[in-house]
């Protein structure tokens, strides 16, 4: 059994015990939807110079864990393919709110000037290189927040697809698996929702 296969069956397990009133399986259905979240917003991360001066990525996803308990402890679930809608939504919620906080009009991250000098904040080195390093910055951010809101505007059957294989990171044997459809099927899918985000997104899809 793959790898990729052994975490389908873990995670049912996870969820049938969940069922039957054990709480702790909770924390595993949670731990899986917080990793992938976790090395989706270090992805997305790496694209903001200016955050790697304050922040870590544990730091700004504090919010996430109460928000996928709450979320899982609310909707029942009957298979992976029910927790893993469920957690790509958490999971696509919690990178847009990352995406504004930081770097929308009001947010932190856009308030904040450069490290440098007190009498001079632009005069070292590296407030420098970060000014010129951070000038598509705005864009970059408007690439990402367009990119997961274009995602969710995906019809049903390629909004799947595309959520398993991206933000779940499944290899496509899996998916179909999830899913219950052929990988023929599942490969149509994927292409078309991918055609569909280049034309929505102008040709800009980050992190693809």
């Amino acid at each position: 059994m793959s790898a990729a296969s052994t975490t389908t069956v873990q995670l049912q397990g996870c969820i049938d015990r969940l069922n039957t009133g054990d709480a702790a399986a909770l924390d595993g259905l949670i731990a899986h939807a917080y990793e992938r979240l976790e090395r989706l917003a270090q992805r997305m991360l790496r694209d903001f110079p200016r955050l790697r001066d304050w922040e870590s990525t544990g730091d700004v996803l504090h919010n996430a864990y109460p928000r996928l308990r709450s979320a899982l402890q609310a909707v029942p679930l009957t298979s992976v393919r029910d927790f893993l809608g469920l957690a790509t939504l958490q999971i696509r919620r919690e990178l847009l709110d990352l995406a504004r906080h930081y770097f929308g009009p009001e947010g932190s991250g856009a308030r904040r000037a450069s490290p440098g000098t007190p009498d001079n904040p632009e005069s070292t080195p590296h407030a420098q290189e970060e000014k010129a390093d951070t000038t598509n910055e705005p864009a970059r951010l408007l690439d990402w927040t367009e990119f997961h809101q274009q995602v969710e505007a995906l019809p049903v059957p390629e909004r799947e697809v595309f959520s398993l294989l991206w933000y779940h990171g499944m290899t496509q044997p899996e998916a179909a698996g999830v899913l219950n459809v052929s990988e023929a099927t599942l490969r149509r899918r994927w292409l078309k929702a991918r055609l569909m985000l280049q034309e929505s997104l102008q040709g800009e899809m980050p992190g693809i």
